[in-house]
């Protein structure tokens, strides 16, 4: 039977809540008045990141602090930020992402279980979904993931799918297409190490940084012959977080959701877009195709727009790029060390 809707603020446990899209939904919660606690190791995120809230160095290894935390943290829901997520690295390492992605988030199920946490949101991928057979891809697409990083997020999505059935755990679980921008407020940005996203790369090249912005094959069946992505602002993603965790309280069911524009952009196209913004001629120089690079990757978001209201406040692509070259600017200014970028 459907839970009641409820005016009280839940309790949220943020993993991961020092990395890129983690500290950017601390910061949505703290502001939306949710008491939350960041459970972060530290291996790739940044305490200086997380804005607010309580926060907690542990690991989700550590069987021990993870209960110790929960037995005294009250939550009402936890949402999981805390993968690898270099597809490249995950073909080199596969125990590593079996172990980390996989096994590690048992623990945390496991965890929630033992102390009666019901309500899971989970950062699953568009890499579920594999080389497409349609375009754009809606969530009834076939799920044949090409790549380690894409199974551990199709094997977890699996494995919340049998603790609903077994434990009355429900979970929303997004399939991210390009997470991308960053912070409106110019507080908080990306800067993974290393880098393998598109947007942040070209913007270097832009800064300095770079001395080029590398383009993986210029032969595509697309318009200019460069990969086509579907790319969603930060915020954008934090938003509907924030939307899922409200539905589970108010006793939504399990389902797994898209969450991207709907619109599709050509490597081209970003690096034209961010010339234009910074006003700088940035360098390109074209290499060989990755293997298993498809040539379009579009969400279908519908059924996100349809469950949980959602709808991105930042479509277009200068705005996305604009967010993310004032992080840029301020990471070059410091030195390209983010703890040493302070707020204005």
């Amino acid at each position: 039977m459907p839970e009641p809707a409820t005016s009280r603020k839940p309790r949220v446990l943020v993993v991961g809540g020092a990395g890129y899209i983690g500290s950017h939904m601390v910061k949505l919660l703290c502001a939306a008045g949710v008491p939350v606690t960041t459970l972060d190791d530290l291996s790739s995120g940044l305490r200086e990141a997380v804005l607010g809230g309580d926060f907690v160095e542990a690991s989700l290894a550590d069987a021990d602090q993870v209960d110790a935390l929960f037995a005294r943290g009250g939550f009402d829901a936890v949402m999981h930020f805390a993968s690898f997520i270099q597809v490249g690295e995950s073909v080199r390492e596969p125990a590593m992402y079996y172990r980390n992605n996989v096994c590690e988030t048992l623990m945390l199920l496991e965890a929630m279980i033992r102390h009666d946490v019901r309500k899971f949101v989970f950062s699953s991928s568009a890499a579920v979904y594999g080389e497409p057979v349609k375009v754009p891809i809606d969530e009834t697409h076939p799920k044949s993931p090409g790549n380690p990083y894409g199974r551990t997020k199709l094997m977890v999505e699996e494995i919340l799918d049998d603790f609903d059935r077994a434990y009355g755990l429900r979970s929303i679980r997004f399939r991210y297409f390009n997470a991308a921008g960053a912070d409106p407020d110019g507080e908080l940005g990306e800067n993974h190490d290393p880098e393998s996203h598109l947007i942040p790369l070209v913007l270097r090249a832009a800064s300095g940084r770079l001395p080029q912005i590398d383009v993986f094959g210029d032969d595509y069946d697309t318009p200019d012959g460069t990969c086509i992505r579907d790319y969603v602002h930060v915020s954008d993603l934090c938003d509907a977080h924030l939307l899922a965790v409200q539905a589970l309280m108010d006793g939504a069911e399990s389902q797994a959701l898209n969450l991207g524009n709907g619109n599709g952009f050509s490597v081209r196209e970003v690096i034209d877009t961010a010339s234009s913004v910074t006003g700088t001629e940035i360098p390109m120089r074209i290499q060989d195709r990755r293997p298993g690079d498809p040539a379009r990757l579009v969400a279908d978001a519908t059924r996100a727009k349809a469950d949980l209201g959602w709808s991105p406040r930042y479509p277009d692509l200068d705005a996305i790029i604009g967010d993310a070259w004032r992080w840029e600017q301020r990471l070059a200014a410091a030195g390209g060390k983010p703890s040493k970028v302070k707020t204005p």
